[in-house]
């Protein structure tokens, strides 16, 4: 699976990118807040991807931050959620918005996405409540797309570790944030576990 694309942005459309890998051209489709990061054409990039393979259709979608794909593969898991509402959403609201959202169950926020009616906004918040601390984004984090949201490797297997021994999401997610606080960002996934757990406790 391609994850992730590096090269020139050869070109742009409303709601896809052409990324020039070496003299292959790959298609993404991208929210709007992706598109708008990307810079200019010409000019070097980077997008994150996620590849969805249908019967008659293979597409590749992409995210200026892993943050962000993470919050799109979330949200399509969501019945009624496909790729073109996924991105409507991310499109509307940062990642730090919809983080907040769905904690709060502020289903209204969501509902400011195109093709995203009060019922479906509804499912979309209460699905993802308990998961919304799990992932970088806002909220306790502290960061929106661009922010010092925990990135992956020990953090976020310090969360997984933490939900394995049967903390919810968000108070694993919580707990890990503060052990980072307190470790700093090179901590290893163990002592940030150690720390996190008597947090979690606590």
């Amino acid at each position: 699976m391609i994850a992730k694309l590096s090269g020139r942005l050869d070109s742009i459309g409303e709601d896809w990118a052409i990324v020039d890998v070496q003299g292959v051209g790959y298609l993404v489709h991208c929210s709007a807040r992706t598109l708008s990061a990307l810079g200019e054409v010409g000019e070097g990039c980077t997008v994150h991807t996620d590849m969805q393979v249908s019967e008659n259709d293979m597409r590749l979608l992409g995210f200026a931050q892993s943050a962000e794909r993470d919050w799109f593969r979330l949200l399509t898991q969501v019945q009624g959620v496909g790729s073109k509402v996924g991105l409507a959403i991310l499109s509307a609201l940062s990642t730090g918005e919809l983080r907040d959202a769905c904690a709060s169950g502020d289903a209204a926020s969501v509902a400011r996405a195109n093709g995203v009616g009060p019922k479906l906004a509804g499912r979309i918040v209460n699905e993802l409540k308990d998961k919304a601390g799990a992932l970088p984004g806002g909220g306790m984090a502290g960061a929106g797309v661009g922010g010092a949201a925990p990135k992956g490797g020990a953090s976020a297997d310090a969360v997984s570790a933490l939900e394995n021994l049967g903390f919810k999401p968000a108070i694993a997610a919580h707990a890990v944030l503060r052990a980072v606080e307190e470790l700093g960002e090179g901590a290893s996934e163990g002592d940030l576990i150690r720390v996190a757990l008597k947090k979690a406790a606590g």
